[in-house]
């Protein structure tokens, strides 16, 4: 269960997480994938990938619906990321780096084919360009 989620049910009763919160965690989360990838960090990339998937079951499991959005999340959001998210898993598994860039460039065409489809199309996702987040995390492996 992810943080959010295991705060909400447990320790505030009431407590939702704002879709923009989860979006926010997602964000960071895709950033993180990018990262641990790059380094060939293949366990940690496993790590953000399984929390990106805990964060979109989140997304479905508090926010369904969405005021702003003209179809159901716990619809959109299953059928436009399955594909991508498996391809990445797949690529991380296989330990294969171009696999994986061809993958994650689909989970971010995917990302903003979401937000499209939500009426949420000015938020866009991209490949991290720098190394401006994170600054405090070494992403290589066995350090």
């Amino acid at each position: 269960m992810a943080v959010l989620a295991m705060f909400a049910a447990g320790c505030s009763p009431g407590y939702t997480p704002g879709l923009g919160e989860l979006m926010s965690l997602q964000q960071m989360r895709h950033d993180k994938l990018w990262r641990a990838a790059q380094e060939q960090n293949w366990e940690l990339a496993t790590y953000e990938l399984d929390e990106l998937e805990e964060g979109f079951d989140d997304v479905v499991r508090f926010h369904p619906t969405h005021k702003d959005a003209p179809q159901s999340l716990s619809l959109l959001v299953p059928k436009i990321m399955g594909t991508p998210l498996t391809a990445a898993r797949a690529a991380i598994g296989a330990h294969d780096p171009s696999a994986f860039g061809q993958a994650y460039d689909a989970l971010t065409a995917a990302c903003n084919g979401c937000h499209q489809a939500t009426n949420f199309g000015f938020n866009v996702v991209r490949q991290p360009q720098d190394a401006t987040w994170f600054g405090n995390q070494d992403f290589a492996p066995g350090r």
